[in-house]
């Protein structure tokens, strides 16, 4: 069978995307979760969507191809081009374009009977016409209703259809900001394809374009968390070694600021707990009934996240807060860091002691959680506590061996207390 570019499976190509950008290309023989052809088929798709964006190496063991895109330089997500290939039969887009064409046109809303007769028109001119029958040109509308592009309503005992699309005006530089920026970006994305061309206003310092590829999971979460519905969650970790089944109401989609990771936030009856689930880490979604706990547990989460700094909603010891403070000392010229505190403060609280000493308070749920952003002050901190014993132990640790590589041991007092 010849190699087509549009996809038919997204979950796979979705798969290899994240393997090849994140983790850079392997080899046939590297890859060995599928087969040769299969990964040949799936680096060429790959390829004829970002071709401008792969380069290649060459070593001892041959050339190592990988895909590398300055997410700072590409104002639009490359990325999204693998949404706009999905694959479809010569019916499918026959269909389509004659359906859409009937309703452009159409003064009011057409019978099945009515828009069926219309088919058989348009494919009459062709020496062998293809044939659509009743059922498969109904199926086809219902389609079309539950996307939205489509208007059912009964009248009598006939259901008529019209077109629900109307042209609007849409404001580029808002497609341009959202498409990059918010979850599910990709309907931004496609929006844009239908604007006039124009260059982007938008430069990103921290550009998180792989979120693109969970586009299609974080819709359906999405749709559930609007609806107050539970969800059945396909799970792996990230070698793929294992794959689990979880019921869970989904509460809020949480995004990173550091990584632009994203996460749900949900309830999971069966430990009686609100867990995070990493999207990336979500092979499907299948939505189920509404939810009686829904509002309960959403109020719950708000209450939880007075003590949350990431997504980690227990420790090892259950419920119980840890508690974290250091204080720091900066320059008269260096009145960026206190701003800087207070902004990034989230769930702690700032005390200024005096024009040149602050001091940071936080109780959370998993104090291991601050410590990347606390290291972002090491050079200013002059005492730190924390209530778990061997973070803070590891931490200060952590700072004298960086004393020793920086071979800091015998100059100044540079101790933390």
């Amino acid at each position: 069978m010849a190699y087509s570019e549009l996809v038919k499976n997204f979950n796979r190509i979705r798969d290899y995307m994240r393997e090849f950008y994140v983790y850079g290309f392997k080899s046939r023989e590297e890859y060995r979760r599928k087969s040769a052809r299969s990964y040949d088929d799936e680096r060429r798709r790959i390829e004829s969507w970002l071709g401008d964006y792969m380069g290649f190496r060459q070593n001892a063991d041959g050339k190592n191809v990988f895909i590398s895109i300055d997410s700072r330089a590409a104002s639009h997500n490359p990325l999204y081009k693998a949404w706009k290939t999905k694959s479809f039969t010569d019916g499918d887009i026959t269909l389509h374009f004659i359906l859409m064409d009937i309703f452009a046109s159409a003064q009011k809303a057409l019978s099945l009977t009515e828009i069926t007769e219309q088919i058989d028109e348009y494919l009459s001119v062709f020496p062998e016409p293809k044939t659509f029958d009743v059922s498969t040109v109904r199926k086809k509308l219902n389609e079309y209703i539950s996307e939205g592009i489509v208007l059912g309503e009964k009248q009598g005992k006939s259901m008529y259809y019209s077109w629900t699309m109307e042209k609007c005006d849409l404001d580029r530089d808002i497609l341009d900001f959202f498409s990059e920026i918010a979850p599910c970006g990709v309907i931004g994305s496609f929006l844009l394809d239908q604007v006039k061309e124009q260059d982007s206003h938008f430069s990103f310092k921290h550009h998180y374009i792989t979120s693109a590829m969970d586009s299609e999971i974080l819709c359906s979460v999405f749709m559930a968390i609007r609806e107050k519905r539970s969800v059945i969650l396909e799970t792996y970790n990230r070698h793929k070694e294992h794959v689990s089944e979880s019921h869970v109401v989904p509460l809020r989609v949480m995004v990173s600021a550091q990584s632009g990771r994203q996460y749900l936030m949900a309830y999971a009856p069966r430990f009686r707990r609100i867990l995070s689930f990493r999207t990336d880490h979500i092979a499907s979604v299948k939505i189920g009934e509404v939810s009686e706990r829904f509002d309960q547990m959403r109020q719950k989460l708000d209450e939880m996240q007075k003590h949350m700094w990431g997504v980690s909603t227990q420790n090892r010891w259950g419920n119980r807060m840890e508690h974290v403070e250091f204080t720091i000392r900066y320059g008269a010229g260096e009145k960026h860091i206190p701003k800087r505190l207070e902004r990034e403060k989230r769930c702690g609280t700032v005390e200024h002691l005096d024009e040149n000493t602050s001091k940071f308070t936080a109780d959370v749920y998993e104090a291991s959680e601050l410590i990347p952003w606390i290291r972002t002050f090491i050079c200013r901190i002059t005492e730190i506590h924390i209530s778990n014993e061997k973070l803070e132990e590891q931490f200060l640790e952590d700072i004298k061996a960086m004393y020793a590589l920086y071979g800091l041991e015998d100059g100044e007092n540079h101790d933390i207390q």
